[in-house]
Protein backbone atom coordinates (compact mmCIF):
# COMPACT_ATOMS: atom_id res chain seq x y z
CA UNK A 1 0.00 0.00 0.00
CA UNK A 2 1.15 3.73 -0.90
CA UNK A 3 3.11 5.27 2.54
CA UNK A 4 2.75 9.04 3.19
CA UNK A 5 6.09 10.06 5.28
CA UNK A 6 5.01 13.49 7.77
CA UNK A 7 7.96 15.17 8.82
CA UNK A 8 8.00 17.66 11.59
CA UNK A 9 10.18 20.67 10.38
CA UNK A 10 9.23 22.81 13.29
CA UNK A 11 11.86 24.57 15.93
CA UNK A 12 11.67 21.84 18.37
CA UNK A 13 12.90 19.66 16.23
CA UNK A 14 16.13 21.85 16.22
CA UNK A 15 16.92 20.93 19.31
CA UNK A 16 20.78 19.99 20.15
CA UNK A 17 21.25 16.22 20.79
CA UNK A 18 24.67 15.38 22.22
CA UNK A 19 26.38 12.56 20.49
CA UNK A 20 28.94 9.95 21.82
CA UNK A 21 29.78 13.32 23.64
CA UNK A 22 31.48 15.31 21.21
CA UNK A 23 29.74 16.09 17.89
CA UNK A 24 26.54 17.60 18.59
CA UNK A 25 22.98 16.65 16.33
CA UNK A 26 19.74 17.78 15.97
CA UNK A 27 16.78 15.77 16.41
CA UNK A 28 15.84 16.47 13.03
CA UNK A 29 19.00 14.78 12.21
CA UNK A 30 18.22 12.07 13.84
CA UNK A 31 14.63 11.81 11.66
CA UNK A 32 16.39 11.91 8.61
CA UNK A 33 19.17 9.55 9.58
CA UNK A 34 16.63 7.34 10.17
CA UNK A 35 14.19 8.03 7.10
CA UNK A 36 17.33 7.31 4.96
CA UNK A 37 17.33 3.82 6.85
CA UNK A 38 13.99 3.58 5.74
CA UNK A 39 14.07 4.71 2.07
CA UNK A 40 17.35 2.37 1.36
CA UNK A 41 15.26 -0.52 2.77
CA UNK A 42 12.18 0.10 0.97
CA UNK A 43 14.15 0.43 -2.43
CA UNK A 44 15.63 -2.55 -2.22
CA UNK A 45 12.98 -4.57 -0.95
CA UNK A 46 9.66 -2.39 -1.31
CA UNK A 47 10.70 -0.88 -4.91
CA UNK A 48 7.12 -1.56 -6.54
CA UNK A 49 5.55 0.70 -3.49
CA UNK A 50 4.85 4.46 -3.85
CA UNK A 51 6.02 6.78 -1.58
CA UNK A 52 5.44 10.45 -0.89
CA UNK A 53 7.03 13.29 1.25
CA UNK A 54 5.37 15.48 3.16
CA UNK A 55 6.66 18.26 6.22
CA UNK A 56 5.12 20.48 8.20
CA UNK A 57 5.44 22.86 10.90
CA UNK A 58 1.59 25.40 11.26
CA UNK A 59 1.86 24.66 7.57
CA UNK A 60 2.02 21.61 5.43
CA UNK A 61 3.81 21.23 2.60
CA UNK A 62 4.39 18.30 -0.46
CA UNK A 63 7.61 17.79 -1.21
CA UNK A 64 8.23 15.12 -3.24
CA UNK A 65 4.74 13.25 -4.52
CA UNK A 66 3.84 9.73 -4.71
CA UNK A 67 6.99 7.85 -6.99
CA UNK A 68 9.31 4.78 -6.74
CA UNK A 69 12.04 7.30 -6.94
CA UNK A 70 13.82 6.58 -3.55
CA UNK A 71 16.68 8.71 -4.68
CA UNK A 72 14.17 11.67 -5.11
CA UNK A 73 13.14 11.09 -1.78
CA UNK A 74 16.59 11.06 -0.15
CA UNK A 75 17.53 14.36 -1.73
CA UNK A 76 14.26 16.30 -0.53
CA UNK A 77 14.99 15.17 3.09
CA UNK A 78 18.95 16.45 2.87
CA UNK A 79 17.47 19.91 1.88
CA UNK A 80 14.85 20.00 4.62
CA UNK A 81 14.67 23.82 6.13
CA UNK A 82 13.20 24.94 9.49
CA UNK A 83 9.91 26.60 9.94
CA UNK A 84 7.74 27.39 12.89
CA UNK A 85 5.19 26.07 15.62
CA UNK A 86 3.77 22.47 15.32
CA UNK A 87 0.63 21.98 14.10
CA UNK A 88 -0.70 18.38 13.79
CA UNK A 89 -3.91 18.45 12.63
CA UNK A 90 -3.13 21.04 9.17
CA UNK A 91 -0.52 18.04 8.69
CA UNK A 92 -3.28 15.22 8.79
CA UNK A 93 -5.59 17.24 6.87
CA UNK A 94 -2.97 18.08 3.76
CA UNK A 95 -2.28 13.90 4.31
CA UNK A 96 -6.32 13.51 3.51
CA UNK A 97 -6.07 15.53 0.71
CA UNK A 98 -2.82 14.26 -0.75
CA UNK A 99 -4.17 10.97 -1.03
CA UNK A 100 -7.55 10.94 -2.11
CA UNK A 101 -6.43 13.02 -4.82
CA UNK A 102 -3.95 10.84 -5.92
CA UNK A 103 -5.69 7.22 -4.58
CA UNK A 104 -9.41 8.03 -3.87
CA UNK A 105 -10.88 6.80 -0.75
CA UNK A 106 -10.81 3.22 -0.79
CA UNK A 107 -7.10 2.36 -1.31
CA UNK A 108 -5.16 1.73 1.99
CA UNK A 109 -2.73 3.94 2.65
CA UNK A 110 0.28 4.02 5.35
CA UNK A 111 1.09 6.94 7.21
CA UNK A 112 4.46 7.65 9.15
CA UNK A 113 4.67 10.64 11.49
CA UNK A 114 8.16 11.86 12.23
CA UNK A 115 8.07 14.28 14.79
CA UNK A 116 10.26 14.87 18.53
CA UNK A 117 6.98 15.06 20.90
CA UNK A 118 6.44 18.37 21.13
CA UNK A 119 2.37 18.73 20.89
CA UNK A 120 3.05 22.90 19.61
CA UNK A 121 1.02 25.55 21.34
CA UNK A 122 -1.89 27.48 21.20
CA UNK A 123 -4.68 26.71 19.16
CA UNK A 124 -2.90 25.00 16.77
CA UNK A 125 -1.47 22.40 19.51
CA UNK A 126 -2.08 19.04 18.96
CA UNK A 127 -3.55 19.42 23.01
CA UNK A 128 -6.31 22.00 21.80
CA UNK A 129 -7.39 20.21 19.21
CA UNK A 130 -8.09 17.10 20.80
CA UNK A 131 -9.95 19.04 23.41
CA UNK A 132 -12.21 20.75 21.41
CA UNK A 133 -13.61 17.64 19.39
CA UNK A 134 -16.56 17.58 20.74
CA UNK A 135 -17.06 21.39 20.07
CA UNK A 136 -16.99 21.21 16.45
CA UNK A 137 -19.36 21.67 13.51
CA UNK A 138 -19.56 19.41 10.74
CA UNK A 139 -17.70 22.48 8.48
CA UNK A 140 -14.15 22.25 11.31
CA UNK A 141 -14.33 18.10 11.78
CA UNK A 142 -11.14 16.54 12.88
CA UNK A 143 -9.64 14.76 10.07
CA UNK A 144 -9.00 11.32 11.81
CA UNK A 145 -10.29 9.04 10.96
CA UNK A 146 -9.19 9.56 7.72
CA UNK A 147 -12.01 8.91 5.14
CA UNK A 148 -9.78 5.83 3.54
CA UNK A 149 -8.36 2.67 5.07
CA UNK A 150 -5.29 3.73 7.02
CA UNK A 151 -2.20 2.68 9.17
CA UNK A 152 -0.90 5.47 11.32
CA UNK A 153 2.64 4.86 12.68
CA UNK A 154 4.27 7.87 15.26
CA UNK A 155 7.55 7.68 14.70
CA UNK A 156 9.19 9.36 18.15
CA UNK A 157 12.29 10.99 18.00
CA UNK A 158 12.38 11.59 21.47
CA UNK A 159 12.18 8.69 24.36
CA UNK A 160 9.67 7.37 26.47
CA UNK A 161 10.16 8.47 29.77
CA UNK A 162 10.76 12.28 28.08
CA UNK A 163 7.27 11.71 26.79
CA UNK A 164 5.60 10.61 29.52
CA UNK A 165 6.37 13.77 31.63
CA UNK A 166 4.11 16.03 30.32
CA UNK A 167 1.17 14.84 28.40
CA UNK A 168 2.56 14.12 25.05
CA UNK A 169 1.90 10.60 25.31
CA UNK A 170 -1.20 10.33 26.59
CA UNK A 171 -2.29 12.89 23.47
CA UNK A 172 -0.16 10.73 21.04
CA UNK A 173 -2.16 7.63 21.91
CA UNK A 174 -5.48 9.07 21.83
CA UNK A 175 -3.95 10.38 18.14
CA UNK A 176 -3.51 6.83 17.70
CA UNK A 177 -7.30 5.63 18.37
CA UNK A 178 -8.78 8.25 16.61
CA UNK A 179 -7.08 7.20 13.46
CA UNK A 180 -8.24 3.78 14.11
CA UNK A 181 -6.09 2.57 15.91
CA UNK A 182 -4.46 0.32 13.72
CA UNK A 183 -0.81 1.52 14.05
CA UNK A 184 1.69 1.81 16.30
CA UNK A 185 3.56 4.47 18.68
CA UNK A 186 7.43 4.42 18.42
CA UNK A 187 9.95 5.37 20.68
CA UNK A 188 13.67 5.62 21.05
CA UNK A 189 15.13 3.82 23.86
CA UNK A 190 18.28 5.04 26.15
CA UNK A 191 19.77 8.15 25.03
CA UNK A 192 19.15 10.18 22.30
CA UNK A 193 21.95 8.86 19.35
CA UNK A 194 22.57 7.20 15.80
CA UNK A 195 22.16 3.56 17.37
CA UNK A 196 19.04 4.19 18.82
CA UNK A 197 17.06 5.59 15.98
CA UNK A 198 18.29 2.84 14.12
CA UNK A 199 16.97 0.87 16.27
CA UNK A 200 13.71 2.29 16.60
CA UNK A 201 13.35 2.39 12.53
CA UNK A 202 14.64 -1.03 12.52
CA UNK A 203 11.40 -1.73 14.62
CA UNK A 204 9.08 -0.07 12.48
CA UNK A 205 10.65 -2.42 9.37
CA UNK A 206 10.35 -5.43 10.88
CA UNK A 207 6.80 -4.19 11.97
CA UNK A 208 4.95 -2.82 8.42
CA UNK A 209 7.61 -3.10 5.72
CA UNK A 210 9.31 -6.40 5.81
CA UNK A 211 9.01 -8.60 3.03
CA UNK A 212 6.90 -11.78 2.83
CA UNK A 213 9.12 -14.86 1.67
CA UNK A 214 7.03 -17.96 1.34
CA UNK A 215 7.98 -21.17 -0.85
CA UNK A 216 5.93 -22.41 -3.60
CA UNK A 217 4.90 -26.02 -3.76
CA UNK A 218 3.20 -28.18 -6.24
CA UNK A 219 4.12 -31.97 -5.86
CA UNK A 220 7.61 -32.66 -5.98
CA UNK A 221 8.47 -29.34 -7.58
CA UNK A 222 8.93 -25.75 -5.36
CA UNK A 223 10.20 -22.07 -5.61
CA UNK A 224 10.79 -19.33 -3.57
CA UNK A 225 8.76 -16.49 -4.06
CA UNK A 226 8.37 -12.99 -2.80
CA UNK A 227 4.49 -12.20 -1.88
CA UNK A 228 4.03 -8.58 -2.98
CA UNK A 229 2.58 -6.16 -1.22
CA UNK A 230 3.07 -8.54 2.20
CA UNK A 231 -0.61 -9.99 2.46
CA UNK A 232 -2.36 -8.65 5.79
CA UNK A 233 -3.87 -10.95 8.78
CA UNK A 234 -7.72 -11.07 8.62
CA UNK A 235 -10.66 -11.20 11.27
CA UNK A 236 -13.34 -13.46 10.96
CA UNK A 237 -16.51 -11.25 11.99
CA UNK A 238 -18.35 -14.33 12.22
CA UNK A 239 -16.51 -16.49 15.00
CA UNK A 240 -17.23 -16.47 18.22
CA UNK A 241 -13.95 -15.80 19.86
CA UNK A 242 -12.26 -13.90 16.63
CA UNK A 243 -8.35 -14.52 15.92
CA UNK A 244 -6.36 -12.66 13.34
CA UNK A 245 -5.61 -15.71 10.64
CA UNK A 246 -2.46 -15.43 8.94
CA UNK A 247 -1.23 -16.75 5.17
CA UNK A 248 0.98 -19.51 5.74
CA UNK A 249 4.92 -19.71 4.51
CA UNK A 250 4.26 -22.94 2.66
CA UNK A 251 1.88 -22.02 -0.52
CA UNK A 252 0.39 -25.48 -1.48
CA UNK A 253 -0.63 -25.77 -5.48
CA UNK A 254 -3.52 -28.80 -5.20
CA UNK A 255 -5.13 -28.36 -8.21
CA UNK A 256 -5.46 -26.58 -11.69
CA UNK A 257 -9.24 -25.48 -12.84
CA UNK A 258 -10.59 -23.43 -16.31
CA UNK A 259 -10.42 -19.66 -15.98
CA UNK A 260 -13.84 -19.87 -17.51
CA UNK A 261 -15.13 -22.20 -14.37
CA UNK A 262 -13.59 -20.17 -11.86
CA UNK A 263 -15.07 -17.05 -13.69
CA UNK A 264 -14.12 -14.03 -11.73
CA UNK A 265 -14.77 -14.38 -8.38
CA UNK A 266 -14.85 -12.32 -5.12
CA UNK A 267 -11.36 -11.73 -3.71
CA UNK A 268 -10.33 -9.93 -0.46
CA UNK A 269 -6.99 -8.67 -1.73
CA UNK A 270 -4.48 -9.56 -4.61
CA UNK A 271 -0.67 -9.77 -4.88
CA UNK A 272 2.40 -9.70 -7.22
CA UNK A 273 4.24 -13.54 -6.73
CA UNK A 274 7.83 -12.76 -7.76
CA UNK A 275 10.59 -15.60 -8.17
CA UNK A 276 13.72 -15.44 -5.27
CA UNK A 277 16.75 -16.32 -6.84
CA UNK A 278 18.71 -18.87 -3.92
CA UNK A 279 22.46 -17.90 -4.48
CA UNK A 280 24.16 -21.45 -3.33
CA UNK A 281 27.80 -20.08 -2.49
CA UNK A 282 30.41 -22.15 -1.25
CA UNK A 283 31.67 -21.42 2.58
CA UNK A 284 33.97 -18.29 2.61
CA UNK A 285 36.31 -20.62 4.91
CA UNK A 286 36.73 -23.04 2.66
CA UNK A 287 37.98 -20.23 0.16
CA UNK A 288 42.21 -19.27 0.42
CA UNK A 289 43.65 -15.85 -0.35
CA UNK A 290 44.61 -17.06 -3.57
CA UNK A 291 41.40 -17.80 -5.05
CA UNK A 292 39.99 -14.16 -4.70
CA UNK A 293 40.69 -13.36 -8.91
CA UNK A 294 38.98 -16.71 -9.84
CA UNK A 295 35.28 -15.91 -7.99
CA UNK A 296 35.93 -11.95 -9.39
CA UNK A 297 35.96 -13.33 -12.47
CA UNK A 298 32.68 -15.81 -11.96
CA UNK A 299 29.53 -14.35 -13.60
CA UNK A 300 27.35 -12.50 -10.89
CA UNK A 301 24.40 -13.78 -8.76
CA UNK A 302 21.95 -11.97 -10.66
CA UNK A 303 23.36 -13.47 -14.30
CA UNK A 304 23.13 -17.22 -12.57
CA UNK A 305 19.86 -16.63 -11.66
CA UNK A 306 18.67 -15.96 -14.53
CA UNK A 307 19.96 -18.93 -16.30
CA UNK A 308 18.98 -21.64 -13.85
CA UNK A 309 15.63 -23.38 -14.08
CA UNK A 310 13.27 -22.14 -11.73
CA UNK A 311 9.51 -23.89 -11.37
CA UNK A 312 7.41 -20.15 -11.12
CA UNK A 313 8.97 -19.37 -14.21
CA UNK A 314 7.67 -22.27 -15.64
CA UNK A 315 4.26 -22.06 -13.34
CA UNK A 316 3.34 -18.37 -14.97
CA UNK A 317 4.43 -19.35 -18.68
CA UNK A 318 1.88 -22.81 -18.03
CA UNK A 319 -0.86 -21.03 -16.71
CA UNK A 320 -0.87 -18.13 -19.19
CA UNK A 321 -0.81 -20.43 -22.56
CA UNK A 322 -3.19 -22.99 -20.76
CA UNK A 323 -5.66 -20.22 -20.21
CA UNK A 324 -5.66 -22.15 -16.63
CA UNK A 325 -5.63 -20.70 -12.72
CA UNK A 326 -3.95 -22.69 -9.78
CA UNK A 327 -5.70 -23.19 -7.05
CA UNK A 328 -3.37 -22.72 -3.90
CA UNK A 329 -4.23 -23.46 -0.14
CA UNK A 330 -3.09 -20.34 2.10
CA UNK A 331 -4.15 -22.21 5.33
CA UNK A 332 -6.55 -24.49 7.14
CA UNK A 333 -9.91 -24.09 5.04
CA UNK A 334 -8.27 -20.59 3.46
CA UNK A 335 -7.75 -20.80 -0.31
CA UNK A 336 -6.17 -18.23 -3.28
CA UNK A 337 -5.92 -18.77 -6.71
CA UNK A 338 -2.59 -18.26 -8.60
CA UNK A 339 -3.09 -17.34 -12.91
CA UNK A 340 -1.36 -14.49 -15.15
CA UNK A 341 -2.40 -11.34 -15.63
CA UNK A 342 -1.15 -8.99 -18.48
CA UNK A 343 -0.26 -5.50 -17.75
CA UNK A 344 0.35 -5.17 -21.54
CA UNK A 345 0.52 -7.15 -25.20
CA UNK A 346 4.35 -8.04 -23.83
CA UNK A 347 4.63 -8.07 -20.28
CA UNK A 348 2.67 -10.24 -17.78
CA UNK A 349 2.94 -10.99 -13.97
CA UNK A 350 2.19 -13.75 -12.11
CA UNK A 351 -0.45 -12.85 -9.41
CA UNK A 352 -2.47 -14.46 -6.24
CA UNK A 353 -6.14 -13.48 -5.40
CA UNK A 354 -7.17 -14.17 -1.93
CA UNK A 355 -10.53 -15.92 -1.23
CA UNK A 356 -12.67 -15.62 1.76
CA UNK A 357 -11.64 -18.28 4.56
CA UNK A 358 -13.77 -20.96 4.15
CA UNK A 359 -14.48 -24.34 3.04
CA UNK A 360 -16.85 -23.13 0.03
CA UNK A 361 -15.37 -19.26 -0.41
CA UNK A 362 -17.04 -19.87 -4.10
CA UNK A 363 -20.59 -21.44 -4.31
CA UNK A 364 -20.75 -22.13 -7.88
CA UNK A 365 -16.93 -24.87 -7.59
CA UNK A 366 -18.98 -26.20 -4.22
CA UNK A 367 -16.56 -27.40 -1.23
CA UNK A 368 -13.10 -27.03 -2.74
CA UNK A 369 -12.27 -30.84 -0.51
CA UNK A 370 -14.74 -32.15 -2.90
CA UNK A 371 -12.73 -31.28 -5.83
CA UNK A 372 -10.67 -33.90 -7.58
CA UNK A 373 -8.60 -35.07 -10.60
CA UNK A 374 -10.69 -35.70 -13.99
CA UNK A 375 -9.07 -39.55 -14.00
CA UNK A 376 -11.09 -40.19 -10.71
CA UNK A 377 -13.98 -39.18 -12.36
CA UNK A 378 -16.87 -42.41 -14.22
CA UNK A 379 -16.74 -40.39 -17.35
CA UNK A 380 -15.30 -36.87 -18.46
CA UNK A 381 -17.57 -34.13 -16.74
CA UNK A 382 -16.15 -31.90 -19.37
CA UNK A 383 -17.78 -34.25 -22.08
CA UNK A 384 -15.86 -35.84 -24.98
CA UNK A 385 -15.29 -32.23 -26.93
CA UNK A 386 -15.37 -29.87 -24.11
CA UNK A 387 -18.49 -29.07 -24.95
CA UNK A 388 -20.26 -28.77 -21.17
CA UNK A 389 -19.25 -27.76 -17.94
CA UNK A 390 -19.32 -29.52 -14.47
CA UNK A 391 -19.91 -25.81 -13.15
CA UNK A 392 -22.09 -24.02 -11.63
CA UNK A 393 -22.48 -27.42 -8.81
CA UNK A 394 -26.48 -27.47 -8.48
CA UNK A 395 -27.05 -26.93 -4.61
CA UNK A 396 -28.98 -29.76 -2.82
CA UNK A 397 -31.38 -27.54 -1.27
CA UNK A 398 -33.37 -24.41 -3.36
CA UNK A 399 -32.40 -21.49 -2.68
CA UNK A 400 -34.68 -19.02 -0.87
CA UNK A 401 -35.01 -16.38 -3.17
CA UNK A 402 -36.17 -19.20 -6.08
CA UNK A 403 -38.95 -19.94 -4.44
CA UNK A 404 -42.15 -18.24 -4.93
CA UNK A 405 -42.22 -16.52 -1.51
CA UNK A 406 -45.46 -14.38 -0.53
CA UNK A 407 -44.66 -11.19 0.71
CA UNK A 408 -47.47 -8.58 1.56
CA UNK A 409 -45.99 -5.07 1.03
CA UNK A 410 -49.64 -3.63 0.99
CA UNK A 411 -52.47 -3.99 2.42
CA UNK A 412 -54.35 -4.22 -1.02
CA UNK A 413 -52.14 -7.78 -1.54
CA UNK A 414 -53.35 -9.16 1.20
CA UNK A 415 -56.31 -8.25 0.47
CA UNK A 416 -56.46 -10.14 -3.03
CA UNK A 417 -54.92 -13.32 -1.87
CA UNK A 418 -57.87 -13.56 1.10
CA UNK A 419 -60.63 -12.66 -1.56
CA UNK A 420 -58.71 -15.24 -3.71
CA UNK A 421 -59.71 -17.66 -0.86
CA UNK A 422 -63.36 -16.75 -0.43
CA UNK A 423 -63.87 -17.18 -4.50
CA UNK A 424 -62.88 -20.73 -4.24
CA UNK A 425 -64.87 -21.30 -1.06
CA UNK A 426 -67.76 -20.49 -3.06
CA UNK A 427 -67.01 -23.30 -5.77
CA UNK A 428 -66.58 -26.00 -3.70
CA UNK A 429 -66.31 -28.75 -4.16
CA UNK A 430 -65.24 -28.08 -7.78
CA UNK A 431 -62.39 -26.09 -6.69
CA UNK A 432 -61.05 -28.09 -3.41
CA UNK A 433 -57.72 -28.70 -4.68
CA UNK A 434 -57.64 -24.84 -5.80
CA UNK A 435 -58.98 -23.65 -2.41
CA UNK A 436 -56.76 -25.99 0.16
CA UNK A 437 -53.31 -24.54 -2.55
CA UNK A 438 -54.20 -20.87 -1.79
CA UNK A 439 -55.55 -21.83 1.78
CA UNK A 440 -51.75 -23.45 2.98
CA UNK A 441 -49.96 -21.21 1.10
CA UNK A 442 -51.81 -17.70 3.24
CA UNK A 443 -51.03 -20.03 6.24
CA UNK A 444 -47.52 -20.45 5.93
CA UNK A 445 -47.00 -16.82 5.02
CA UNK A 446 -48.86 -15.70 8.42
CA UNK A 447 -47.19 -18.30 10.71
CA UNK A 448 -43.53 -17.26 8.88
CA UNK A 449 -44.79 -13.39 9.91
CA UNK A 450 -46.36 -14.49 13.80
CA UNK A 451 -49.76 -13.21 11.69
CA UNK A 452 -52.08 -15.03 13.86
CA UNK A 453 -54.85 -12.56 14.12
CA UNK A 454 -55.51 -13.42 10.27
CA UNK A 455 -55.03 -17.14 10.68
CA UNK A 456 -57.90 -16.20 12.92
CA UNK A 457 -60.12 -13.63 10.97
CA UNK A 458 -59.87 -15.99 7.68
CA UNK A 459 -61.56 -18.53 10.32
CA UNK A 460 -64.21 -16.26 10.90
CA UNK A 461 -64.88 -15.56 7.60
CA UNK A 462 -65.31 -19.68 6.47
CA UNK A 463 -67.31 -19.90 8.92
CA UNK A 464 -69.57 -16.92 8.05
CA UNK A 465 -69.32 -18.44 3.91
CA UNK A 466 -70.68 -21.86 5.59
CA UNK A 467 -73.53 -19.89 7.08
CA UNK A 468 -74.27 -18.68 3.65
CA UNK A 469 -74.87 -21.25 1.56
CA UNK A 470 -77.50 -21.32 -0.44
CA UNK A 471 -79.62 -24.80 -0.53
CA UNK A 472 -78.57 -25.50 -3.76
CA UNK A 473 -75.16 -26.06 -2.47
CA UNK A 474 -73.23 -29.51 -2.56
CA UNK A 475 -72.96 -31.02 1.12
CA UNK A 476 -69.13 -31.24 0.84
CA UNK A 477 -68.82 -27.56 1.22
CA UNK A 478 -70.49 -26.78 4.37
CA UNK A 479 -68.12 -29.91 5.83
CA UNK A 480 -64.49 -28.51 4.02
CA UNK A 481 -65.28 -24.54 5.02
CA UNK A 482 -66.12 -25.52 8.70
CA UNK A 483 -63.10 -28.20 8.41
CA UNK A 484 -60.72 -25.54 7.09
CA UNK A 485 -61.94 -22.75 9.41
CA UNK A 486 -61.64 -25.00 12.37
CA UNK A 487 -57.55 -25.78 11.30
CA UNK A 488 -56.78 -22.22 10.93
CA UNK A 489 -58.45 -21.54 14.92
CA UNK A 490 -56.18 -24.39 15.83
CA UNK A 491 -53.17 -23.12 14.51
CA UNK A 492 -53.34 -19.49 15.19
CA UNK A 493 -53.08 -20.93 18.58
CA UNK A 494 -49.72 -21.77 18.25
CA UNK A 495 -50.08 -25.33 19.46
CA UNK A 496 -46.53 -27.23 17.83
CA UNK A 497 -48.92 -29.81 16.91
CA UNK A 498 -51.11 -27.56 14.85
CA UNK A 499 -48.62 -24.74 13.73
CA UNK A 500 -45.85 -26.32 12.07
CA UNK A 501 -44.63 -24.68 9.00
CA UNK A 502 -43.95 -27.53 7.23
CA UNK A 503 -47.88 -29.07 7.71
CA UNK A 504 -50.60 -28.60 5.21
CA UNK A 505 -54.40 -28.07 6.28
CA UNK A 506 -55.47 -31.74 4.01
CA UNK A 507 -59.59 -32.19 2.47
CA UNK A 508 -61.90 -33.57 4.66
CA UNK A 509 -62.17 -37.25 3.39
CA UNK A 510 -65.81 -37.43 3.00
CA UNK A 511 -68.06 -39.67 0.35
CA UNK A 512 -71.55 -38.78 -1.28
CA UNK A 513 -71.68 -40.86 -4.23
CA UNK A 514 -74.66 -42.87 -2.21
Amino acid sequence: MPTVVLMDVSLSMTRPVSVDGSEEFQRKNLAVHGLNMLFEHMASNYRLEFTSLMAFSSLWELLVPFTRDYNALQEALSNLEDYDKTCVEAALQGVSNVVQQEWGSACPCQVVLVTDGSLGIGKGSLRYSLQTLKQRGDDKKFPLPFPFPTKLFIMCVANAEELQMTDAMDNLEELLQLSGGDGQIFTMEGTLCMKSVQAMFGRLIDHAYSPFHAVLHCGNLSSDVQVFPRPEPIIMDEEVEPMPRAVNSDLEIFGFIEIADISSPPVISRHLVLPIAVNKVSEVDDVGTGATDELEEEPSASQMAGKSPNFCVLLHGSLKVEGMVALVQLGPEWYGMLYSQADSKKKSNLMMSLFEPGPDPLPWLGKISHLGPISEAAENPYGEDDSKSPFPVQPSAKRSYAQNVTVWIKASGLQTDVQKILRNARKLPDKTQTFYKELNRLRKAALAFGFWELLKGVAELLERECTLLPDSAHPDAAFQLSHAAQQLKLASTGDSQYAAFDHNIVAMHTDFST
